[in-house]
């Protein structure tokens, strides 16, 4: 395998690129990427050496996971839309 996509820091370094990303642009997009990078790269640190396609699918799983967690966390809550009955500019 590639020494750069088996190194675990890397992996934990585009986590945190993706971790900062998010705060820039939050959105809950970025966080699960962020996430699954951090969650890959710990797992090359424990030991696993998988090949790359096989990482790129554990790294695509963990993010799904990680995303749909976040979304139901803190995703959008029910009510959480606002309706408007009345415009600006009526006269009350």
């Amino acid at each position: 395998m590639d020494p750069l996509w088996g190194n675990g820091w890397i992996w934990m370094a585009g986590g945190v690129v993706l971790g900062i990303i998010e705060v820039i642009a939050p959105g809950f997009f970025f966080l699960g990427f962020a996430i699954g990078a951090l969650l890959t790269g710990l797992l090359l640190l424990i030991g696993l050496t998988p090949g790359l396609p096989v990482l790129l699918l554990v790294f695509a799983l963990l993010s799904l996971i990680a995303w749909g967690l976040v979304r139901r966390l803190a995703g959008k809550r029910e009510g959480q839309v606002k309706i408007w009955d009345r415009d600006i500019n009526d006269n009350p």
